[in-house]
Order: structure tokens, then C-alpha cells, then sequence
């Protein structure tokens, strides 16, 4: 990675000064150092280290209600002011836009506490591929695997700098560390395959690669000699790992953008009971390592932990500035930013609260359902809410696991689903989404 020519804030706070000598109104700029390695590992041996670093910088710039972005890779002095020019020559060419604009000083985060979003581990070539090695090595010793897609083990750090006119300045450091592996039981036309990962912000939080391995081991082959289902309306009960995908739908669902362009089925909902009586689901940026942790927004604003949805009700939109504005109301801090575009909203570490029942419990009282351990397709309208996936997983029969189902969709209306949802109380927190096994009472099952 090739040297800066100046340190990363000084490149910032010059670039806005020269921009509003250039006539822009206001202007904010983004610097982004990251590094980032993976490796992967199949039937034992290494096959492919990766490793990539490098420097982008995005500088967004306001003439009036105009605003225009431009990014680049390239620091050099010529490259710098030709960025400039061109940043300020496209916003005084593009149309208006009323909900354009930088925070207000109010608005900015002052109170920055540390998330201990940073971990400056780094495992050399050959760490990399003894934890790839150990973690497929311990899938393919499960009795029964009989052959590997590969186990692969990957991390990236990354150093961001944001800086505007209305004064802001701030500066965060992350990083990410992942490992998984996906291996194959059975022959012929009687294969199946399943996999397993961890991911978290420190090297030393990741899961035992062996422990991996073998859950991803014991994973597959219980997929072994699949029945077909028949078509019914049944409780559906879902896996923690697919479970997060219903509080996805619900994040995009209450995004600013959906909410102010009307494409969301919610768009209606605020203040109303969408869940049942005793639900929470939690946005939390303030989290510690969590994987989206950010203790300001892509703007500059302050972040703050809420519940989206408190006993059951629908209490917040996700905004930033411009859908705050456009929808009356004030930015929620959820602002995120690359180098290449204007900030949109996002949701951060989000999670289903855990409840009282257990899992087992929750699948003891059916007498006929399905467990679904794996989604395909993404057959989900954000307009009508209405939902068919196609899944694979375990029939219950009489409140136990009884045999691996494939070729099954599953169908409902996100509406419905989410006021007949019940959560188990086996949450843990391993995703940037978190969510525990949930039962969803209703739904239709299209079998054989």
C-alpha cells in the first residue's frame, strides 16, 4: 500500500477548504485505509491467500440543494484537484434536491465512547492455513462426509476518517475476522450439503475452528435421505441461523427510503402493535465488538441504542438526514457511508429478544410442523409483505425431530408471520442480525 502524501486529516481538511473556495456551499469527505487476507483450504490443502490493501477517499460537495459525489483511489496532487473541480462542476449542474445537506452542529456526535471495535491481531500465511486445515479436517472426519467444498478463513481491518464543514472530525478503526466451512455426505443423487462459520470483530472471539468443522459435519449428514412433504398449513419453526432473515425483512421494511418512497408494506404502521404483545427487537450500535457497531453515523451524528419494536409495537423508522427530512421527523443516526455514493440509512447490530420458552418446548407442542434450517431464493415483496422461500430442514412429528425434509416452500404474509411469532430463549449473539429459534404459527407449506 502505497503512502499517503500527507496524514489522512490533513488531506481531508484540505480538500474542504479549497472546496468551498471552489464555490461550494458546505462539503464533508470520506478517507478509507483498508487491508483485508483470506484463505481458503480443500481436502487438506491450501489453494488459494489472498491479500489486498489499499486507500479510497469520497468527497461529497453542496452547491445550494445541490449536491454531487466523486471518489478516487489516487492521491496525487493532480488527482486531487481534478477531483475537486469535477465535484464542484457536477453539483452545480444536477437538480435540486430539497433534503440534501450536512448535519446541523446540534446534531453531532460529541460523546464518541470506545467499542472496542479494533483488533489489531493479525495471524501470518501459516496460521491461516493450519486454522482452514483443522476446522475441514474436523468436518470431513464426521462419519459419513464424503467429499469438501473447502474451508476458508478471511479478515479485514479498516481505518475511516470523516470530516465536514459544520465542523465534525472523527475517526474509527474495525475489524472482522471469519471462518467456515461447507463439506458433502452421500453419493451420486443422494448428495447433501451443509456448512457452518463464526464472525466477530477480535481473532480471539472466533469459535474453535474444530468445533466448526465438526458442527458442520454432524450439519449434513443429518440431511441425509431426505422426504418430500406434502402440502398443508403448519407451525413453521425456525432455526436461529435462518430466524435472522425475518428480522432482515423487517429492518429493510422500516428503512427511511422504503418508508419515504412508500414501497414498504409498514408504511403505515408507526405506533402500531405489529408484533405480538412482549416482543423486542433491539438496534444497537453501542454494542461492544459487534459486528456493525459504529459510535457515530455515516453524517457525523450521534448513535443510540432503541427498541425498534417495544411490547409488540413499531416505534421507530431507520433514517438519516435526508429521509428524516423528508419525512418531517428527526435523523435516528443510522447514516451509512462508502466512499462512492451520499449516505443512506442502514440498521446496526439488531436482535430479537430472547423469550421465555425453550426451544424444546417450542417444538414439543407441535404435532405436526416443519423445522427449517435453510432458505433459498429471496421470494419476499417489500411493498405487499407477502413471502415464499424455498427451505429445507426436519419434519416434527409429535414434538420431535423426526426425518430431513427438502424441496418444500414455504409461504405466508410478513404481516401475519410477525404477529404470530413466538421466540425461544436460546439467543445468542453470533451475527450482525441476532435472532433466536423462532416458532411462526400459520404458515403454508408447498410439498409434493
Amino acid at each position: 500500500m502505497s503512502a499517503l502524501p500527507a496524514p489522512p486529516q490533513e488531506i481531508l481538511d484540505d480538500l474542504l477548504t479549497r472546496a468551498r473556495g471552489l464555490g461550494a456551499d458546505a462539503a464533508d469527505a470520506i478517507l478509507v485505509e483498508g487491508t483485508s487476507a483470506s484463505l481458503s483450504c480443500r481436502l487438506g490443502e491450501p489453494e488459494d491467500l489472498e491479500r489486498s490493501e489499499g486507500h479510497d477517499l469520497g468527497l461529497r460537495v453542496l452547491v445550494g440543494k445541490r449536491q454531487a459525489v466523486v471518489s478516487s483511489s489516487d492521491f496525487s496532487a493532480q488527482a486531487l484537484d481534478e477531483l475537486l473541480e469535477r465535484a464542484v462542476a457536477m453539483a452545480r449542474a444536477v437538480p435540486e434536491d430539497a433534503y440534501a445537506g450536512l448535519a446541523d452542529p446540534d446534531q453531532l456526535a460529541t460523546d464518541i465512547p470506545d467499542l472496542d471495535e479494533f483488533d489489531p491481531a493479525e495471524p501470518t500465511a501459516e496460521q491461516m492455513i493450519d486454522m482452514a486445515r483443522a476446522c475441514e479436517d474436523a468436518a470431513r472426519a464426521v462419519d459419513g462426509i464424503t467429499n469438501s467444498e473447502g474451508a476458508e478463513l478471511g479478515f479485514g481491518k479498516s481505518s475511516v476518517w470523516l470530516a465536514a464543514t459544520n465542523g465534525f472530525s472523527g475517526f474509527r478503526q474495525g475489524s472482522r475476522f471469519s471462518i467456515g466451512v461447507s463439506v458433502v455426505a452421500g453419493e451420486g443423487t443422494k448428495m447433501e450439503r451443509d456448512y457452518e462459520y463464526s464472525s466477530t470483530v477480535w481473532l480471539a472471539d472466533l469459535d474453535d475452528p474444530v468445533e466448526i468443522g465438526k458442527k458442520a459435519g454432524e450439519n449434513t449428514v443429518r440431511r441425509l435421505n431426505p422426504k418430500k412433504a406434502e402440502s398443508a398449513q403448519l407451525p413453521i419453526v425456525y432455526d436461529p441461523r435462518v430466524a435472522s432473515t425475518l428480522i432482515g425483512h423487517l429492518s429493510g421494511a422500516i428503512n427511511g427510503q422504503s418508508v419515504a418512497r412508500g414501497t414498504t408494506f409498514l408504511a403505515d404502521k408507526m405506533g402500531e402493535q405489529i408484533f405480538a404483545k412482549g416482543i423486542t427487537i433491539v438496534d444497537d450500535p453501542l454494542k461492544k465488538r459487534g459486528l456493525r457497531s459504529k459510535p457515530f453515523d455515516g453524517e457525523g451524528v450521534q448513535t443510540k441504542t432503541r427498541n425498534v419494536i417495544d411490547d409488540g409495537v413499531l416505534t421507530t423508522w431507520i433514517l438519516d438526514l435526508a429521509t428524516s427530512r423528508q419525512l418531517g421527523l428527526e435523523t435516528t443516526g443510522h447514516a451509512s457511508r462508502g466512499t462512492g455514493g451520499p449516505p443512506s440509512p442502514s440498521a446496526t447490530n439488531v436482535h430479537l429478544a430472547a423469550g421465555n420458552v425453550s426451544k424444546d418446548d417450542l417444538i414439543g407442542a407441535i404435532d405436526n410442523g416443519f423445522y427449517v434450517t435453510e432458505l433459498i431464493g429471496m421470494g419476499v415483496n417489500n411493498v405487499t409483505g407477502d413471502y415464499s422461500r424455498g427451505a429445507g430442514g426436519f419434519w416434527i412429528e409429535k414434538g420431535e425431530i423426526a426425518y430431513p425434509v427438502n424441496e418444500v416452500t414455504i409461504a405466508g404474509n410478513l404481516k401475519d408471520m410477525f404477529m404470530n411469532l413466538t421466540p425461544a430463549d436460546d439467543l445468542e449473539f453470533k451475527r450482525a442480525t441476532n435472532s433466536p429459534t423462532v416458532r411462526v404459527d400459520g404458515m403454508t407449506i408447498a410439498g409434493v
